[in-house]
């Protein structure tokens, strides 16, 4: 009994030291990262995980030319877009997808793939792929030992993403499309009896920024100016109005925009209402 006892104690402790083993935590060697990235109206968000050099040869080598990749390490690349957008001018339909690649010395292919869960490229299946294309690679500006994508070169509704690792970038458009929705919006959120002077406001600006239908914006513009006499509602009128080449309505408005911007120490606006008034010829 004595000698059962014994083995069952040695069989236990064996156990717990497998399992003590197996939970010793140390640093990931190409570490996860999660990139959220709004653009337009929309968010982007962008799962890999960060590969470094180490002393070896890359592309060509360790990441085969010709040849499927992950675009990563571990789980397969994937990119979420929460609305549609445009990639590379394709469009792309809410969801997520699996960033696949296949680089080359010269070219490199971009595939979006409706499968995002594969570990690695080894179960990659050509009939789930949404769209490919080809871009041509670049020379970084600076040596990447981590793999990394990023967005570079905004607009508002543009942006390229950047993938980068080693002496190697390439480089693609995302693009959202939102005039449509917001001209829409602005049609349905001015039409309310409760419409907020907030509201006029920004359909205004929208309409200024874009030259079109001015006369509507002026109208709104001074439905905000008849409730809210600030110098940036004063100044909303006014540069409305000059766009218009109406400078019997922008002079004045500029002038009081500035004298109360000047009170508050507004620097900004002081520079648009000058930009107002030098426009129309009464420069300060």
């Amino acid at each position: 009994m004595k000698r059962f006892t014994k083995f069952l104690l040695y069989i236990i402790l064996i156990i717990v030291s497998t399992q003590t083993f197996a939970q010793i935590n140390t640093p990931a060697a190409s570490p996860s990262t999660t990139l959220t990235q709004s653009l337009g109206l929309t968010k982007i968000t962008i799962d890999y995980s960060r590969p470094s050099v180490k002393g070896r040869k890359i592309f060509g080598d360790l990441v085969p030319y010709g040849k499927i990749w992950r675009t990563g390490a571990n789980k397969i690349t994937s990119i979420k877009f929460d609305d549609d957008v445009l990639v590379n001018g394709a469009a792309m339909k809410a969801g997520s997808y699996g960033l696949y690649t296949i680089p080359g010395k010269n070219e490199w292919t971009i595939i979006f793939n409706r499968d995002d869960k594969q570990w690695g490229s080894y179960g990659y299946d050509i009939n789930k792929d949404v769209i490919r294309f080809n871009v041509q690679p670049m020379q970084p500006q600076e040596f990447a030992e981590k793999m990394t994508i990023d967005f570079v070169e905004f607009t508002p509704t543009t942006a390229f993403l950047s993938i980068k690792w080693e002496s190697t970038e390439v480089r693609f458009k995302i693009e959202q499309k939102v005039e449509e929705k917001i001209l829409a919006e602005i049609t349905e959120k001015t039409s309310k009896a409760d419409v907020t002077t907030d509201t006029y406001f920004s359909a205004a600006d929208y309409y200024y920024q874009k030259g079109i239908k001015l006369d509507q914006a002026l109208e709104w513009a001074n439905k905000v100016l008849e409730k809210d006499k600030e110098y940036w509602t004063y100044q909303l009128v006014a540069r409305i109005a000059a766009k218009q080449n109406n400078c019997a309505v922008a002079i004045p408005n500029a002038e009081k925009s500035m004298e109360l911007a000047k009170k508050a120490g507004d620097d900004a606006y002081i520079k648009l209402n000058q930009a107002v008034l030098s426009q129309c010829k009464k420069g300060y």
